[in-house]
């Protein structure tokens, strides 16, 4: 993603990087549960729904059916003995997620909306031990968003993600936006398979990602090398990706290994961040296939 001109960071370490060693990792701090996101979360619409419902992890409260949805949708086998199950109008259920700020009068419900709460934030400890069992060598990628901020950017990060066998997202806690309806939305049902980690400090968990083995590359349109070429690494890679317009922060930056630029034709001055993402996603998949 096309960044503002700004002094270009080279690679630390040119070429190819040397295994670094192993040192204890130092916990990452999580935000914990965001003091913004809501005690109830609406999700409404079958991508967002029906993975919901099948997550043992997700508290679920009640689940709001038409009866077109009520015949249109396979549920899981013994749901209605753990939440609340109604068959209700297209009307009334509509009026219920305005009521809740969750849509309007034209939100794509698809006939089903369900109450829950929001998901408890992942660790990136937690999330970078289960992957620990995968060579490095096919390691999925960890994404890492600085201050990115709109809900439909976050969910469709989200889903590119997941699609690419990422490891977890990491966002900063103060400066992303809460889980809700339309980020659950935009994320397809990725929301409830990948780790989210809200971590306190962006350049702490960076830190852990070089300890962990990953070799983090920020994207900058003003650096020097593309971003197959910084990404051709025998290990696994952090990708971190800066807020439209804003960029990378300073400190984040100094965190990265090393920063590369997406190729765009310079008759398109940037990339929204989630298309960013996405190709950043297939080029690092396709140079680690190379």
């Amino acid at each position: 993603m096309a960044r503002p001109p700004a002094s270009p960071i080279r690679p630390k370490r040119p070429g190819k990087p040397q295994p670094r060693p192993r040192a204890a990792r130092r916990p990452v701090k999580s935000g914990g549960s965001r003091p913004s996101a809501p005690d109830t979360l609406w999700l409404y619409g079958a991508h967002a729904v029906l993975p919901a419902l099948a997550n043992g992890q997700r508290v679920k409260r009640r689940l709001l059916l038409t009866e077109r949805g009520a015949e249109r949708y396979d549920l899981p086998a013994g749901i209605a003995g753990t939440l609340t199950v109604e068959t209700v109008s297209p009307e009334a259920l509509t009026r219920t997620l305005a009521r809740a700020g969750a849509g309007d009068s034209d939100v794509p419900h698809q006939g089903l909306a369900l109450a829950c709460e929001p998901l408890p934030p992942a660790d990136l400890d937690v999330a970078l031990s289960a992957a620990e069992g995968v060579p490095q060598a096919h390691r999925g990628p960890v994404m890492v968003l600085d201050q990115v901020t709109d809900p439909h950017n976050v969910g469709a990060v989200f889903r590119s993600a997941l699609a690419f066998g990422a490891v977890a997202l990491v966002t900063q806690d103060r400066h992303s936006p809460a889980e809700t309806a339309t980020l659950a939305k935009a994320a397809s049902g990725a929301l409830e398979q990948l780790p989210w980690v809200r971590a306190t400090n962006l350049a702490r968990a960076l830190d852990a990602l070089a300890e962990a083995g990953f070799w983090r590359v920020g994207l900058d349109g003003s650096a020097p090398v593309d971003l197959e070429g910084a990404a051709a690494q025998t290990g696994p890679v952090a990708l971190v990706l800066g807020a439209e317009g804003r960029g990378l922060r300073p400190n984040v930056a100094k965190h990265c290994d090393a920063l590369a630029r997406i190729p765009i034709d310079p008759a398109v001055e940037s990339l929204n961040v989630s298309n960013a993402a996405a190709v950043s996603l297939y080029a690092v998949t396709r140079a680690r296939r190379a």
